[in-house]
């Protein structure tokens, strides 16, 4: 009979050992996902890098604006003019790639080692590529900025992004999409904390009314350097001590009383398999090309959604007649309207990643991405319509529910991965599976602005430039749709063997004894709420902000 392990037996291994990790009779599984929640809101952040280009580009007082006479080689080690936009952005897309090949690197190390060390070698990561950052923009050096925040924040990203996945799976066996849909949450809402913190440190301003803060921004100084400092220290405090509240169930532990779905569902797989086996069957890469599709689709509206709203409508946001060409001032109120558009869709875009997910739980995970699929072919196709119309609201609601999707997808997968490959390795083969987000992320970005270029050469009316780009998106989820048809359950013969010295399945006789001694029970109530509400202040004061922002496109 397997025996099982506790914190207070005689582990040898540091303080960040997986031994040291597994939770002991009495410990309550809601205290898992707060520490998740704070790992995730903070590595969130770097959805709302795009607040320091433009500041980046004022770093050298009195110098050009941008590098535009230099080639991009000696862009990385100039000390004479600033960085252009074009430039500095290649910090973000080079984090979203090293996001997926740590992930899928590491994400075996990670099932090895445990969240605990998975986490903090995150925070190192994530927080010191800010503070290196900071040293890049103290002696301007742009190779610097790739490395701080591209290459070692990225790998950050990709420890820290899978770190809790595997973890929530396997202490809420009964509500997969729920626990993974309330840590990838944070990852978008990261950003609705972020771009506004981000913004206050430089600029200054109201945290509350009545309450203001001043800022570093000076005549001379954008404010970043310092700003990166406060930040990575910030972040590297936040994300240790999310770290350091990691538990990890026993081998072999369910809730007590609870009845695996693979007894009564035959989608859902009634063993593991090896991470090494995963990537040889059909199903992971159907489900592959399924966040492959779904984010490429999603990324065609985060990436122009603020263009497209000022392209398609103008000066009817502000009120004004058809063909009256705004002012400086009226343009600069279209693109606060913009902006509160933006904020909108991040809303949606962090409430779909809980939705949607909870909902898995209930209908399915291939209900939910058929849902996706359909869905989106029907608001995609309609959205060129509505434009043409000239109906905000209905173009504004459709776009809404189309980013809610696309969190949406983000949260499911891990979960739609549990019931295929069961939860053994499911925190391993996820970081394998997060390499379509970067695919994506370069894919998708490539296509939209090809096809909105090719668009303004051939003469299309500019309320029209966009009409193809997400036409082609409703053939992109025809694609999705299609993957999804093929996901099937593992063959068998993928399946672990996992059987006892007497013979018999070893984990009946271990999920007995854990749950007799009462380890996960309890609810959202008692101790357990302090670290919820603490979670949920900074998530809170995000939301005021982006409410205030998003308000502006209804005024």
């Amino acid at each position: 009979m397997s025996s099982l392990v506790s914190p207070a037996t005689g582990t040898s291994g540091g303080i960040l050992d997986r031994s040291r990790t597994v939770a002991g009779p009495g410990f309550n599984r809601w205290l898992v996902p707060p520490a998740a929640l704070a790992i995730h809101l903070c590595i969130g952040m770097a959805y709302a890098l795009s607040v320091f280009w433009k500041p980046l580009a004022k770093v050298i007082p009195n110098a050009p604006a941008s590098c535009k006479s230099i080639g991009f080689i000696e862009m990385l080690t100039t000390t004479t003019c600033n960085w252009p936009d074009s430039q500095t952005v290649i910090t973000f897309e080079l984090g979203i790639v090293f996001l997926g090949l740590s992930a899928a690197l590491f994400g075996g190390w990670l099932e090895r080692v445990g969240p605990r060390k998975a986490a903090a070698v995150a925070a190192l990561c994530w927080g010191g590529g800010f503070l290196i950052s900071a040293v890049a923009v103290h002696i301007h050096q742009l190779w610097l900025l790739y490395i701080g925040l591209g290459l070692i924040g990225g790998i950050g990203l990709g420890l820290g992004y899978i770190s809790p996945v595997s973890t929530l799976i396997k202490w809420f066996p009964d509500r997969r999409g729920m626990a993974t849909g309330m840590a990838i949450m944070g990852f978008g809402g990261g950003a609705m904390i972020g771009a506004p913190l981000a913004n206050l440190l430089m600029a200054g301003g109201p945290i509350v009314p009545g309450w203001e803060v001043p800022g570093f921004k000076t005549a001379t100084d954008p404010g970043v350097m310092q700003t990166f400092i406060v930040l990575g220290v910030l972040y590297l405090v936040i994300m240790l001590i999310g770290a350091f509240s990691y538990r990890v169930p026993p081998e072999n532990w369910v809730p007590e009383g609870w009845v695996s779905p693979a007894k009564t569902h035959k989608f859902i797989s009634s063993g593991d398999v090896d991470l090494k086996d995963a990537h040889k069957t059909l199903s992971f890469w159907m489900i592959w090309g399924v966040l492959f599709l779904n984010v490429t689709a999603g990324i065609a509206v985060l990436s122009i959604a603020s263009p497209m709203l000022q392209t398609i409508f103008g000066g009817s946001l502000i009120g004004l007649a058809k063909g009256v060409t705004p002012d400086a001032k009226q343009a600069a109120a279209i693109a606060a309207v913009a902006a509160g558009f933006v904020g909108l869709l991040s809303l949606f875009n962090i409430g779909g990643r809980f939705f949607w997910a909870s909902l898995s739980d209930k209908i399915g995970r291939k209900a939910t991405y058929f849902t996706f699929f359909v869905l989106g072919m029907i608001l995609y196709g309609a959205t060129p319509t509505l434009a043409d119309a000239g109906n905000k609201a209905l173009f504004v609601g459709a776009l809404c529910i189309i980013l809610s999707m696309y969190g949406g997808g983000f949260a499911t997968v891990p979960a739609y991965l549990a019931d295929i490959f069961g939860t053994k390795f499911v925190g391993a083969i996820h970081g394998r599976l997060l390499t379509a987000w970067s695919a994506a992320g370069i894919v998708g970005s490539e296509v939209i602005v090809r096809v909105r270029d090719q668009q303004i050469a051939a003469g299309v009316p500019k309320t029209q430039v966009y009409d193809a780009v997400l036409y082609i998106m409703v053939g992109i989820l025809a694609l999705g749709f299609l993957c999804n048809l093929l996901v099937r359950p593992v063959d068998p013969k993928w399946l672990m063997k996992n059987v006892s010295d007497s013979g018999t399945s070893s984990s009946a006789q271990v999920a007995e004894q854990t749950s007799a001694q009462g380890i996960g029970k309890g609810g959202l109530n008692g101790a357990a709420i302090i670290p919820w509400l603490i979670v949920a202040i900074p998530v809170a004061w995000g939301l005021y902000k982006a409410l205030l922002s998003a308000a502006k496109i209804l005024s």
